[in-house]
């Protein structure tokens, strides 16, 4: 049995980090995850909507778990990182379900003749 066997579905080499400092550089970011194993890439958030957010991806499976389990909720530059795994899947769901609920608004509105 293989040591990734044994690890929850969601575990994956991805993970997506939340509250970082705005200032925070991409060395910073390599030498925090690095303590954890060798980082493949990292991409920060630049836009409005995603600064302070982070991609992480690690060779390794196991080293993203071991990051994951000391990161979270780890203070790093007097903020208290959010680390998840990153949950493709999750996004697209969460996007369809917002085009269905808007849709839903639309036929709602026209139903009682709002503008």
């Amino acid at each position: 049995m293989s040591r990734a066997a044994k690890l929850a579905p969601e575990v994956n080499r991805a993970l997506f980090v939340k509250n970082l400092s705005y200032n925070v550089s991409a060395e910073e970011l390599f030498d925090l995850f690095g303590k954890f194993g060798p980082v493949r890439q990292i991409r920060q958030g630049i836009a409005n909507n995603t600064k302070g957010t982070a991609f992480v991806v690690y060779e390794d499976v196991m080293d993203a778990k071991q990051a994951c389990d000391k990161l979270n909720g780890f203070n790093f530059q007097n903020r208290y990182l959010v680390v998840l795994y990153h949950q493709p899947e999750k996004m697209v769901k969460a996007q369809n379900d917002l085009a269905e609920r808007e849709k839903n608004l639309e036929n709602l509105k026209r139903q009682h003749g709002i503008d």
